[in-house]
């Protein structure tokens, strides 16, 4: 079956909200922070990195792509001594699902077909070259068809993210450097990646300059003609690659999976916690359209 692989972008911007609430919910935060992790960012590492188990930091480092190592070593291993990856697990789940139901959702009919169909998708989703999907994939499925819908937005996020790695790799783009092309394409503002992702003026230049010579920024720091289509690259690519998590599903499951998705994406974003602007540049303003217009 042939199908535009942009429909593996619109799917993105559904499921990645019901994922990110790990990351922007007051509970998941308040859970981490019982573990005793110390700040936002040993939880983030530490929960993020779990079901890989006690990695080393330079894996984590390897695996994540876009953080420096000096981040993640703050972080790994030194979280492992307050809770181990398990407890990680369970409350980055267990928290999740309580910001979900908060927002009003519940294990009803809707987020049952959402969950079922997102669980077959990631069930054959294939694994190679993926290692953080992989290990996400290798955990128990969840009884709860919330948490199940999560726990699939989880494994979908994280099929994406590192086919979207291989595409960087692939094309010579390091992941510092991807932050700055990422930022300077539009899609997030270049202050904000560059505070959550750790670089200091200095650093940020210098990536800049790196890119400039290959000939990818002006020196006003917009994107030459080859830069932007090297982003459009990149982009088009990862939608290619992620829209093999479809596969499995006929053209009538896509289309009920995608209807099903999209008021749960809707009531998860309604519910205030994400930010208008995060890291992954989600876009909101086509969420009115509940097909996936396969026709």
């Amino acid at each position: 079956m042939r199908r535009d692989p942009r429909l593996a972008r619109r799917f993105f911007d559904r499921y990645e909200p019901i994922h990110a609430v790990t990351y922007f919910a007051p509970e998941a935060r308040a859970a981490l922070d019982e573990l005793g992790y110390r700040g936002f960012w040993m939880g983030y590492f530490a929960a993020r990195s779990a079901p890989l188990g006690v990695a080393p930091p330079e894996v984590v480092t390897a695996v994540f792509y876009n953080f420096t190592p000096e981040r993640v070593a703050k972080a790994l291993p030194a979280a492992w001594q307050f809770a181990g990856p398990d407890a990680a697990l369970r409350a980055r789940q267990d928290s999740a699902v309580a910001a979900l139901r908060r927002y009003g959702l519940e294990s009803d009919e809707n987020v049952s077909a959402a969950a079922e169909l997102a669980k077959k998708a990631a069930c054959h989703a294939p694994l190679d070259g993926r290692p953080l999907f992989a290990a996400n994939r290798a955990l128990p499925w969840p009884d709860d068809p919330l948490a199940a819908l999560w726990h699939a937005a989880t494994l979908l996020r994280e099929q994406r993210g590192d086919a979207h790695v291989a595409a960087l790799t692939a094309a010579g783009v390091s992941g510092r450097e991807s932050n700055v092309l990422h930022a300077r394409a539009g899609r997030v503002p270049p202050e904000y990646l560059a505070r959550a992702r750790d670089y200091d003026d200095a650093e940020w230049s210098l990536q800049e300059k790196r890119l400039a010579e290959r000939g990818l920024l002006n020196a006003d720091g917009s994107l030459t003609p080859d830069g932007q289509a090297l982003k459009d690259h990149l982009e088009s690519t990862t939608d290619a690659l992620a829209l093999s998590a479809l596969d499995a599903l006929t053209d009538d499951e896509v289309e009920t999976l995608f209807q099903a998705l999209t008021p749960i994406t809707r009531t998860v974003i309604a519910g205030g916690d994400l930010l208008s602007v995060t890291p992954m540049g989600l876009r909101r303003d086509e969420l009115q359209d509940g097909s996936a217009n396969l026709a």
